[in-house]
């Protein structure tokens, strides 16, 4: 499903028009964004949790000239982790 298949879906299921869940789903994605960019996690109890995690500076090979040590510098990457209730949805 890409976006405008879920801006479909969601016009679908609240009953309002188009334009107006595309800017519902910019307006949580744009939030959810800005939470992380602060610092934030983002708890939506039985579907899950977005936040951000440190990855450390560590050592990595050069895929095409493997006796190439390069550094991979620190970095920061959002996470989403899965609620108990979306899992279970899932593996029914």
């Amino acid at each position: 499903m890409n976006k405008s298949e879920l801006v479909a879906r969601i016009a679908e299921e609240s009953n309002i028009s188009k334009k107006e869940a595309e800017s519902a789903l910019n307006a949580f994605l744009n939030a959810v964004e800005e939470a992380l960019q602060d610092g934030d996690k983002v708890q939506l109890v039985g579907f899950g949790t977005f936040e951000v995690r440190d990855r450390k500076a560590r050592e990595g090979r050069n895929p095409r000239n493997p006796e190439e040590v390069i550094k991979i510098p620190a970095s920061k990457a959002p996470v989403f982790r899965a609620g108990k209730a979306l899992k279970e949805s899932v593996n029914k």
